[in-house]
Parts: structure tokens; sequence; C-alpha cells
């Protein structure tokens, strides 16, 4: 039996709601009820379409479509390879608009060492202030960019911020799947074109992937047939992100950044529903 963490990946339990799967294991159920694969595939392929757009977001569709099919667990699980392979190759593809390699670096190693230490940090605190706290701010945020739209985070002053913001983005990641608030609260604000965007935020989510992978194997939530499930959950997510690119390259800047704000104003009412519900 895996303990799960209350608020582990948005807010949803370990139990399914489909009972297709035996709460909190690690294993689909012998009886594979196809429309429940269909319906995973399609969440994934969601994702993948914002994922070539805007380079994040994926999670928010995927990851709650999958964990109300099966469980928090197996959600975890089969989303990991194909969020380590589609930030990896978006990481690569748009490499030359890396532009800040010393902050992305930075704030990228910073995550990954707060992957660790998040499960150690925020085990024992407590979860629904925590998310409501941070639903706050990221409203705040969006506040702000309206309030003073011309407002931007010099990349001199970013830099600063680079590794504690790296920091609580991954101790976020680690602790409960949700450094989103954090890290692209922080990149949306240096107010970075589309590529750059999407390369400096693949690049710390990929990062933090590669720390999570074996965290999930030592826990014993990515066993052999998650991995396989992982592997095969690649081909919907990636075969949806050309899709997705070729929509980002037509929005102009002020749409794209735009949809951020919106990815960012969804994902901090998840955060307040789980915390007061």
């Amino acid at each position: 039996m895996v303990r799960v963490h209350k608020w582990t990946n948005w807010g949803f339990r370990a139990e399914s709601i489909f009972r297709s799967t035996s709460p909190g294991s690690g294993r689909i159920s012998e009886r594979v009820e196809y429309w429940g694969i269909i319906l995973a595939a399609l969440g994934l392929a969601l994702g993948g379409v914002l994922k070539g757009a805007v380079g994040a977001g994926a999670p928010v569709i995927a990851v709650p479509i999958i964990a109300l099919v099966y469980n928090v667990p197996i959600a975890v699980a089969v989303f990991t390879l194909p969020n380590l392979f589609s930030n990896l190759w978006q990481s690569w593809h748009y490499k030359a608009h890396l532009h800040s390699p010393r902050l992305v670096w930075k704030f990228s190693g910073a995550g990954m060492l707060g992957v660790v230490v998040g499960s150690y940090l925020l085990s024992a605190l407590d979860a629904e202030t925590l998310m409501a706290g941070l639903g706050g701010v990221v409203f705040v945020y969006i506040g702000l960019r309206f309030l003073r739209p011309n407002w931007i985070l010099e990349r001199t002053l970013a830099e600063k911020f680079a590794v504690p913001v790296g920091v609580a983005g991954g101790v976020m990641q680690g602790a409960g799947g949700i450094s989103a608030p954090v890290s692209l609260t922080y990149v949306n604000a240096m107010r970075l074109e589309r590529e750059e965007f999407i390369v400096t935020v693949s690049i710390f989510f990929g990062a933090m992937a590669v720390v999570q992978i074996p965290a999930l194997i030592a826990l014993g939530i990515m066993t052999p047939e998650l991995m396989g499930w992982s592997l095969a959950g690649s081909v919907p997510l990636f075969g949806a992100m050309p899709f997705g690119a070729m929509l980002g390259r037509r929005f102009p800047k002020v749409v794209f950044d735009r949809l951020i704000l919106i990815l960012l104003a969804v994902i901090a009412l998840q955060l307040l529903w789980v915390a007061l519900r």
C-alpha cells in the first residue's frame, strides 16, 4: 500500500471514483476498461496541445483526468515519462532561444534540490493553509499584471531570485506536484518571448522530472507495469504537441501572455478549491 499525501497532484485523493484499480496501488486491474484508456489518452492529448502551444500546463489537464479514471499514484506514474520526454524535447528544440543560461541552470538546479527536500519539509505542514496561501499569491501577481501591465521582472533581478524561487518550486513539486504556481509566475514575470519562455520552463520541469522518477521507483509508485503504460502515454501527448505548437506560433505575444495568465488563474482556483472544500 502506497501512502499518498492528501494534496498530491491537484488535490485528487487516492481512491478512484470508478474503482478500476485498488486504492493506492500501482497496478492497473486485469480487466482493463478500454473507455478508461481512451479517456486517459484524450487527457494526455489535450495536455500535449497545451504543452505544444505554451510550453506548460499539460499536468493541469492530464493528471486530473487520469486520476479520475484510476487513482493519484497511477496518474503520477503514468504522466512521468511523457512529462520527462516532452520537456527534454522542447529544451532541445528551442535551445537556440536560451539567452540567459546561467539564470536557467541556477533556477533548474535549485529546483532539483527542492524536489529532494520537498517531501521532508512539507509532509508535516498544514496542506490547506499552504495551498490557499499559494493560490492567493498567484492571484496577487495576476492582479498586479492587470493593474501595472507594463511591469517586468528585469533579468538582473530575476537571476538574484533564481535559486530561492527554484528551491520553492522544487519543494512544491516534490511534495505535491504543483510547482507551476511558483515557477510559471516567476518566468512569466520576466515577459519572455514564447520560444525563450518554453525553453526556460522545459529545462526546469525536465530537471525536476529526472529527480522525481527515481523517487517514484524508490517509493514503489512506479512499477514495471506502470513504466510501460507511462511510455505508451507519451504517444498521444507527443502526437498532439505539433498541433499545439502550430497554434502557438500563430498567437501574437499579447495573446500568449494572456494564455499563461489564464493558466495560472486556473491553477490558483484549483489550489483554493482543494484548500477550502
